[in-house]
């Protein structure tokens, strides 16, 4: 990708940090779904909010990171759902890709209860993973929160570039339910989600080797968390 073009979009995501901030404040501290397509049974399911701009699909670093994982768990079925939002240069449209996340995972863990779900999400896709996960009744637009007995079906978080935590607030801090079995990370000097100033480094996900460390995360999860069958 282009450094101008790199450098726009980060500076542009930057700006937007603070009102996503406010905006996912708002929503913790107010703190049923339509039906989603009743998914086939998988061992793992991935539930990923690709960043902004990206083309609808998993986006770059959520392929990245079930190519990275599908050797890891050798054995187990992973199957993978494209959170579907705008991810747009207006950040209050995080609340339609949480309500499409949040619907996602509740049918899953109403069909199939024995599947361990991973939430993931990258730049505008890390925030809409944080309105999931730290917001739990609907406000601003965020209508489907998780109830509390679907949230032991999660087994895992993994996000990437996430706007908050420039501003001193990362996932693992945000969320109390999930902070523990979340992995929020940030390549050194990504502006996006530090106080860096290297633009390029936004992008450079899949390359700087937090993909695969947010993989064996994962896995080291996944294989730990106990069958709920019949729990939802």
């Amino acid at each position: 990708m282009p450094t101008g073009i790199t450098t726009r979009r980060a500076r542009r995501t930057i700006a937007a940090a603070a009102s996503l901030l406010a905006v996912l404040t708002t929503l913790s501290g107010l703190g049923a779904p339509s039906a989603s397509a009743a998914p086939k049974c998988n061992d793992i399911e991935i539930v990923f909010a690709r960043g902004t701009d990206e083309a609808p699909g998993l986006g770059v670093v959520g392929k990245a990171l079930v190519d990275a994982l599908r050797p890891m768990v050798k054995g187990q079925s992973i199957g993978t759902y494209a959170v579907k939002y705008p991810a747009s240069w207006d950040f209050l449209e995080v609340a339609a890709g949480a309500n499409d996340a949040s619907r996602r995972v509740q049918t899953i863990a109403a069909t199939c209860p024995d599947s361990k779900i991973v939430l993931g999400g990258y730049s505008q896709g890390a925030a809409v993973m944080d309105v999931v996960t730290t917001s739990p009744i609907a406000a601003l637009g965020y209508t489907a929160p998780l109830p509390a007995a679907v949230v032991p079906h999660v087994a895992a978080v993994a996000v990437f570039g996430n706007p908050s935590a420039r501003l001193g607030q990362p996932l693992t801090i945000l969320s109390p339910d999930f902070g523990a079995r979340t992995a929020d990370l940030c390549n050194t000097n990504d502006p996006v989600c530090s106080l860096g100033e290297d633009f390029d480094a936004h992008v450079r996900y899949p390359q700087s080797g937090l993909v695969r460390l947010a993989a064996q995360w994962i896995a080291k999860h996944v294989q730990q968390q106990t069958p709920l069958r019949g729990d939802s």
